[in-house]
């Protein structure tokens, strides 16, 4: 983490990723290409072959070029893995001397099921083998890429010894690196570790492969699993110190406030509050022809970005999977790892570990599924094959609870007005519901058309079995929806409905618009019966259990009568166990009027119980009415007639 230098005029960041077998003369070709040995360990200068990630940087032009050394001993396969995930070039690495051997084809089936899509090949030591050889070996290896993303690929004879090949293998690099695709600078922080150590005089410092936004200095990042928030110190990248890294730069990013210990390969920086780690996920899952049978059921070796764990797979519309087929599959993984869609992943036989397959990942945020279940299936389809507006829409359709936007952002990967933009489009032609603006929440057309019919039945239902009630209560309704739907949702449905003029709502109460309570005649005698002793009554208090026995209709339609009649203002409830008829409250306002003119306005306790005629009993719960209605007002032990 030197001090900050001038940068050369650099357009383009490219990683480039070496393949090979061991000893095949990976190190000595970046050496010969760079300047630098990428050998960073002891062991491995002592031992003469890579053990861990070497790292080393290459300007031609205006493309800044970071080669990713890998090992070629099978035994250091994971270590491979780990700098594969950013790779945009592979530089397959083939030695005259010896052809193609186990780990050229291991390494290069790791390529293939990554996603790297191009590349070149280098046929080194070609100062060790006559003519006659290395034509051979130019024929191995042309007829070991046909059909894969290597053919028609340069191929360059090269001896990294005497220096032959060296102009055509740089020429080869930077027309094949001009072609390939930049990573998305402009996208959210994500940047999977591959080491973190102690630097004299810096601190912790950790190095990966940027694969997707922007860092800088004084940067707030997320360090995931974990969450913990860390500051950006200052960068490095291509042999010197750095304002700023875009996507595709091998950059080392010096933290501020974590130990190293805190920090291990296949943790990721990213944009802060953005992102979750997952543990079960849903992908496209392809075999090796060379692998075994795979049931589901079965426990791989998953590796991802610089990220290693056990997974479960689970086939979800088959028992098992050939060799060389593909399926949808959704894999348990022991430990958390941050995943996108679209990522591309290794799986490696439990034992004895061997490269077996690998696949893309569909859904990082998947749920447990049923399997064969065809919804899920097409979901997933969609999800694989679909653009952008198609992946959009079937995320809203997929969560009954509707999806928000934050959902959205860690289910794809994409920036807020990316999918804001596909939203307006998506509204306009009616393939999705927006649920709310802000926060923005989406459903499915089908979906928020079901509730509305599960509402409409839910009320419906309610009115058929409660015919003397004049609605149901929110709360009670939405916990008759068959799908238990988000709150926010549910309003909206309920708004939607009160638009359409198909339902009214007063207060907490929920019913059919225009609905009338029909009584039978009956009831109409009964309630008209009930009405009428209470009116009698006056303050007097009639005894309602007596009131309801005398009503001639069963229990439960005399106790509804009596709710009908409160909710009609005809009874007055002054407490729980205290009605009066409205006509009975008026004549008590008379009596207070003519009271205040005739005697003042102050009102002690004894005088009300005589105006009234009721007890003490009656009368302190009548005057808390009095006072809250703003007929009175309490002064010390009297009441002030207002």
């Amino acid at each position: 983490m030197e001090d900050l230098a001038t940068d050369e005029l650099v357009s383009k960041h490219v990683i480039v990723g070496t393949a090979g077998h061991i000893d095949h003369g990976k190190s000595a070709l970046v050496e010969a290409l760079t300047g630098t040995h990428p050998d960073r360990l002891e062991e491995e200068k002592r031992r003469g072959i890579t053990i861990d990630l070497g790292f080393a940087f290459l300007q031609i032009d205006d493309v800044r070029i970071g080669f990713v050394d890998v090992p070629g001993h099978e035994r250091f396969v994971r270590n491979m893995l780990a700098g594969a995930g950013g790779i945009d070039l592979v530089l397959l690495v083939i030695a005259a001397d010896e052809g193609i051997k186990p780990q050229t084809r291991e390494h290069f089936d790791i390529c293939r099921m990554l996603g790297i899509s191009r590349g070149i090949v280098a046929i080194t030591k070609t100062d060790l083998v006559e003519q006659d050889t290395l034509d051979l070996v130019k024929l191995e290896t042309e007829e070991f890429v046909r059909g894969s993303f290597l053919e028609g690929a340069p191929v360059v004879e090269v001896s990294s010894k005497t220096g032959a090949g060296i102009g055509e293998i740089k020429a080869a690099l930077l027309r094949v690196a001009r072609e390939a695709p930049g990573k998305d600078a402009s996208g959210h922080v994500r940047l999977p570790i591959d080491r973190a150590f102690v630097m004299k005089g810096f601190g912790t410092v950790v190095t990966g492969t940027l694969i997707s936004g922007t860092l800088r200095a004084e940067q707030e990042v997320e360090l995931l699993p974990g969450g913990k928030r860390l500051r950006i110190r200052g960068l490095h990248s291509g042999g010197h110190a750095v304002g700023e890294a875009t996507a595709g730069q091998r950059t080392a990013v010096n933290l501020a406030d974590i130990e190293t210990g805190e920090i291990e390969r296949g943790m990721v920086l990213a944009a802060p509050g953005v992102f979750h780690p997952t543990n079960r996920i849903d992908v496209r899952l392809t075999l090796l022809s060379s692998a075994r049978l795979l049931k589901s059921g079965t426990r791989v070796h998953f590796h991802q970005g610089t990220a290693e764990t056990i997974a479960t797979v689970s086939l979800l519309n088959q028992e098992q999977l050939r060799p060389g087929g593909a399926a949808l599959a959704q894999m348990l993984l022991d430990r958390p790892v941050l995943l996108w869609p679209g990522d591309c992943f290794i799986t490696r036989q439990f034992s004895p570990v061997v490269t077996v397959g690998g696949g893309v990942v569909l859904d990082a945020r998947a749920r447990r599924h049923k399997k064969r279940d065809a919804s899920v299936l097409a979901f997933l389809e969609t999800i694989e094959r679909g653009d952008q507006e198609e992946i959009l829409a079937a995320l809203a359709a997929e969560d009954a609870r509707g999806v928000d936007l934050a959902k959205l952002i860690a289910r794809t990967g994409w920036l807020e007005s990316e999918i804001r933009g596909i939203v307006k489009k998506l509204a306009a032609a009616k393939q999705v519901s927006i649920v709310s603006k802000e926060p923005l929440i989406l459903t499915s057309p089908a979906r928020m058309d079901d509730l509305l019919r599960a509402i409409g039945a839910g009320i419906d239902e309610f009115h058929a079995k409660n015919p003397l009630l004049p609605g149901i209560a929110r709360q009670d309704l939405r916990g008759r929806v068959p799908e238990k739907v988000g709150l926010e949702m549910f309003r909206t449905a309920l708004d939607e409905l009160v638009a359409q003029g198909k339902i009214t709502i007063s207060g907490d109460i929920v019913q059919r618009a225009n609905r009338q309570i029909a009584l039978t005649p009956e009831e109409a005698k009964a309630k008209e019966q009930i009405a009428r002793e209470f009116e009698r009554a006056g303050l007097a208090v009639p005894a309602v259990p007596e009131v309801l026995k005398n009503a001639h209709v069963d229990a439960a339609r005399a106790r509804k009568l009596l709710q009908l009649l409160i909710r009609e203002k005809t009874l007055v409830k002054i407490t729980e166990d205290l009605l009066l008829h409205r006509t009975a409250l008026e004549n008590l306002h008379s009596l207070l009027t003519a009271y205040k003119k005739q005697r003042g306005a102050k009102l002690p306790i004894p005088a009300f119980k005589e105006l009234a005629g009721v007890s003490r009993k009656y009368a302190i719960p009548l005057l808390e009415y009095l006072d809250r209605q703003g007929l009175t007002r309490r002064a010390g032990d009297e009441r002030v007639i207002l």
